[in-house]
């Protein structure tokens, strides 16, 4: 079989390339209109104004393209293939020669230029939007909040100003609640100047108040600095966690440049970052996992060659599709529970899927 593309790959190739965009500009379109009806329910908070809504939305697009692509891509190369099987081309592709696995070559390519756009874009534009469009929203929303991308995140409640490096939210059985870490709590004295720097290395959110751990707290007075340091304090505060949860930078919108730096600071201060590991390896393997999900829906859509039934292969593709994100899933999930290797388990459901694809070209050959 020869690799250098023909001009029936380049054909093949522009036919799917073709019904991959129609299919992902919808699916993203849909999604934004979506996402956008459900920010009109913060119209109002603050400074949050349809304009911001807009601009929100528009900061996200590159993530949601990334994130619709596999849909698209299984979606949009079923169709371009059944395409050409209703109109008889594949059949014609078929008689001058074209195998059905130099077929499936044409359209690997074209999804992989796609694929490792997506992943560009992820890691440059889209974690980029995300972040811009978390700031936009909570420095609208509220107008004593602010992140920082070096200092963290700044907050304020009367002469008390909060920084906070990270955190994120915990949940153990069944109860979640927010952890900054690496927190200094700034107090300004009426006159203007500083009266206390309060470092604790956490602050969580427990039962309606702030608790402060492993905490020094040093005093300024006219004539000397105190220090007092404490196992834990109760932080008497109104600050809405739930406002301030909505500005840390959630794992799976990280770039993974930045998931790297997050797993490694965790695991140097012996705290856990297999939630960090799973989005991590997920990026890794998401090119493969986008090919061999659609590799193994292939053998799909040439079998409308016999049938004639485009709908009805379809239908079963964007089955077999789902099965795979439920199995992907399912395999992260064990994986996290049983704590073992993230590599594992997003490398067996491929492996099971171009299986199953190629036990189906058997089949559908014979």
């Amino acid at each position: 079989m020869r690799l250098r593309p023909n001009l029936h790959d380049l054909y093949v190739g522009r036919v799917v390339l073709t019904t991959v965009l129609l299919v992902w500009a919808v699916l993203v379109g849909l999604d934004v209109v979506n996402t956008l009806a459900t920010e009109a329910g913060d119209l109002g908070k603050g400074n949050y104004t349809f304009g911001h809504a807009v601009a929100y939305v528009a900061y996200t697009v590159p993530r949601r393209a990334y994130t619709m692509f596999p849909t698209a891509a299984v979606i949009g190369a079923l169709m371009g293939l059944g395409q050409l099987a209703t109109s008889s081309e594949l059949i014609a592709l078929r008689a001058v020669g074209l195998s059905r696995r130099r077929l499936s070559v044409s359209v690997a390519i074209t999804l992989a230029l796609l694929t490792g756009l997506m992943v560009l874009g992820m890691e440059t534009v889209g974690a980029w939007g995300q972040t811009q469009a978390d700031n936009l929203k909570t420095s609208a929303t509220s107008k004593n909040l602010a992140v920082a991308k070096y200092s963290g995140l700044w907050a304020r409640e009367g002469n008390v100003f909060l920084n906070a490096r990270n955190g994120d939210e915990r949940m153990v059985d069944g109860h979640q609640w927010l952890q900054l870490r690496d927190v200094r709590l700034y107090e300004v004295a009426d006159d203007g100047r500083l009266a206390s720097i309060v470092h604790a290395a956490t602050a969580e959110h427990l039962q309606g108040s702030w608790v402060l751990k492993n905490v020094l707290r040093t005093t300024f007075n006219e004539r000397s600095v105190t220090q007092q340091q404490s196992l834990g304090m109760r932080w008497e505060s109104e600050l809405d966690p739930v406002a301030l949860a909505a500005t840390i930078a959630r794992p799976r919108y990280m770039a993974a440049s930045d998931l790297a730096s997050s797993i490694d600071y965790r695991e140097r201060n012996g705290l856990d970052a297999r939630e960090y590991e799973d989005v991590y390896w997920g990026r890794w393997f998401y090119p493969l996992n986008v090919l061999a999900l659609c590799l193994a829906a292939i053998p799909f859509a040439f079998g409308s060659l016999r049938s004639g039934g485009l709908g009805k292969q379809l239908f079963f593709g964007i089955l077999f599709a789902l099965g795979f994100w439920l199995l992907q899933l399912q395999f992260s999930r064990l994986a996290g529970a049983f704590k073992l290797d993230f590599r594992i388990a997003y490398l067996l459901p491929p492996i099971l899927m171009l299986g199953i694809s190629a036990w189906l070209f058997r089949r559908r050959s014979s």
